[in-house]
């Protein structure tokens, strides 16, 4: 059973700048609705947390950095501001506040700080104090799944327990895998691959399947992201983290999302732009 989540949020966000100059671009809003199903906007971070919060998941750890502090002070309860729209009246807006601070009050919420953006390996590392020796779910705050009654959590979730494995993570297939992690691998079932080899952005992907920053890891994966080589001013990506894991002969899934799936990218202007588009579209 996975009982904790990380979730980094560390990233400078240099390519949404200069949006992102004073704010993470993981509380850039998206569409949802609200407690009276009306059309409102939610920062996507807390979205990724309400989400998780519907699967039972209720023990969280964000990874955050320098110039993250407004996501800490987002899922800390705020009484003189529900004191302010109390007295001017303002019901609806309390009692959607009311209903988000009711999941934070429910859940455990620790910060950890990751002092240089020395990439998503790094940001990992950090939150192995939170998670010991469990096995534990890693989703990006900047990234989601759109997907009816969440199916995709399920499968990832049995697809790890079933198969014991090291490591299972989310995939779907991209026109242009440049710009992620792209995998090999060998379909066992349908939408489900045993992995054998995964490359980070690569010039010359050999699939268009590409990950989706929706992962289930056991302890081993520290140990095998501290192995992998750092050259200066080079991040440590977790890619490297998990091939190593494949080199070492462990068991690395990858679940492929169905077609009335859809993953949300902020990470570009034009991404942001589509996920814009989309989450409006769905509500």
């Amino acid at each position: 059973m996975i009982v904790k989540v990380v979730i980094p949020a560390a990233g400078m966000g240099t390519r949404l700048l200069p949006a992102t100059l004073q704010q993470p671009k993981e509380m850039l809003p998206i569409f949802s609705s609200n407690s009276s199903k009306q059309l409102c906007l939610k920062p996507l971070i807390q979205l990724v947390f309400e989400k998780l919060y519907q699967n039972n998941l209720r023990e969280f750890c964000f990874v955050v950095g320098k110039g993250k502090r407004s996501i800490e002070d987002h899922f800390t309860f705020d009484v003189d501001l529900i004191k302010h729209f109390r007295k001017n009246r303002k019901f609806n807006v309390i009692e959607d506040l009311n209903q988000f601070y009711e999941k934070v009050r429910n859940s455990k919420i620790f910060f950890v700080n990751q002092p240089e953006p020395k990439g998503f390996g790094d940001a990992l590392c950090y939150a192995e104090p939170f998670t010991g020796n469990e096995s534990f779910l890693v989703h990006a705050g900047d990234d989601l799944v759109l997907s009816p009654n969440n199916d995709y959590f399920n499968r990832l979730l049995n697809t790890f327990v079933k198969n014991k494995a090291d490591a299972a993570f989310c995939v779907e297939r991209v026109e242009d895998p440049r710009k992620y992690g792209v995998i090999q691998g060998k379909q066992v079932e349908k939408n489900l691959f045993k992995v054998t080899r995964i490359d980070e952005k690569p010039l010359h992907p050999k699939s268009n399947i590409a990950i989706v920053a929706v992962y289930i890891f056991n302890k081993r994966i520290y140990r095998c992201i501290r192995s992998t080589a750092l050259q200066p001013d080079t991040e440590v990506q977790l890619t490297s983290g998990i091939q190593k894991l494949i080199d070492e002969k462990c068991d690395v899934y990858a679940v492929e999302l169905s077609r009335n799936e859809k993953r949300i990218d902020i990470g570009t202007a034009h991404s942001y732009w589509n996920a814009l588009n989309s989450t409006f579209n769905s509500i």
